[in-house]
């Protein structure tokens, strides 16, 4: 159904007149795909702007996952009438039909493509969306909740920013970033189901970022500085939710006030705990790095490897205490080399930054093996 001007959920500056595009949202059969991410309704570009679709909810996480150095914008888009809920598992659901949208990006600083922090970003927003002369887009990947369950489709965009295609088999990119050059790796439809299951028994494929400990934060780009999930709860976009204060919250992995371990734990939670659980494709491993487990054995303190084979590097213990450089979880995230490296997707390059915040962490930690 054409869509001529929905309510303004988020305070975006999107007028009603003929020249914006109307968002028209798509359903599509899972075995007939768009072939161009415009066809969605979710995202469109518009003089020099990546606009989102105005129903739409933009949203962060407290620490994203490690993405090459990418940037990320994220977007929820509920079907009209419908809302999500919470649940007792501290879990949220959200209705058939949902759109979940992340977009893949780089900063351009004139014709180079740089880093930045997350708190160096406002150069790349305008009024409801993104600047496309200040950065350069990759791809965006969409999850759409079917009946059937979750489905993960990749698009690239083009050179010139204009329009996105679908790639179920994956795509690659070069790269310079800041002076380093690396093969950015699009992944295909399988990697996706791949990442996204976090419990082997049920193979269910499901949002990793939409929890509340990853969501409990201020975000204001798009709307008003306030907190997500008070924001969410007050709009009516989800039902249930307790007051947010009362609610886990992950650390910002880069804020130097909060205490070390937190911050951490909280960046193995989102880069490794999809896998590193007791039901994820790594439980044979029995190192679970969600921010629940505290067993230290199963945090990897002075514990052995149980099938990690030649990705060892040769060392004794998952994490030796006050020696991070003898413990095998630094190394394995320092790997370039397949059947070491750690996490083995979604990544061509390493984190020095998180590297160095969690080799800090383990030489923090005291006592011996």
């Amino acid at each position: 159904m054409k869509t001529v001007c929905y309510a303004l959920l988020l305070s975006i500056l999107f007028g009603c007149g003929g020249q914006r595009p109307d968002f028209v949202v798509g359903e599509f059969d899972r075995n007939k795909l768009p072939e161009k991410l415009s066809d969605w309704g979710m995202l469109a570009t518009y003089e020099g702007t990546l606009l989102i679709n105005p129903r739409s909810l933009p949203y962060d996480l407290n620490t994203p996952l490690f993405s090459d150095y990418a940037r990320k914008l994220r977007t929820i888009w509920l079907p009209p009438g419908t809302h999500a809920t919470y649940d007792a598992k501290q879990d949220i659901q959200l209705p058939t039909g949902t759109v979940i949208s992340k977009t893949f990006y780089y900063t351009r600083n004139g014709g180079e493509l740089v880093k930045t922090r997350a708190d160096q970003a406002a150069i790349e927003y305008s009024p409801g969306g993104l600047d496309l002369n200040k950065i350069s887009l990759v791809e965006t990947r969409l999850l759409v909740k079917k009946a059937d369950g979750w489905l993960g489709i990749p698009y690239v965009w083009n050179e010139a920013q204009t329009e996105a295609t679908l790639e179920i088999a994956g795509d690659t990119r070069q790269i310079n970033l800041s002076g380093q050059t690396f093969i950015y790796v699009v992944p295909d439809s399988n990697q996706c189901q791949g990442c996204h299951v976090e419990d082997l028994s049920s193979r269910e494929m499901k949002p990793l970022g939409i929890k509340v400990r990853h969501l409990n934060k201020a975000y204001g780009q798009f709307h008003q500085p306030a907190n997500q999930l008070a924001y969410m709860k007050s709009s009516g976009w989800i039902t249930g939710l307790p007051d947010p204060v009362s609610l886990p919250v992950n650390a910002d992995w880069q804020a130097d006030g909060l205490s070390l371990e937190h911050r951490a734990r909280s960046y193995l939670d989102v880069n490794c705990s999809h896998c590193h659980n007791p039901a994820g494709a790594a439980d044979t491993s029995a190192l679970f790095l969600t921010m629940e487990e505290a067993r230290p054995i199963h945090l990897g303190i002075c514990k052995p490897p149980v099938a990690a084979g030649k990705g060892t590097g040769g060392l004794r213990f998952s994490i030796e205490p006050g020696n991070a450089s003898g413990s095998i979880l630094s190394y394995r995230m320092k790997s370039l080399v397949p059947g070491s490296m750690m996490p083995e997707l979604g990544r061509s390059i390493n984190h020095s930054e998180g590297i160095e915040l969690i080799d800090n962490w383990i030489n923090s930690l005291s006592g011996n093996c």
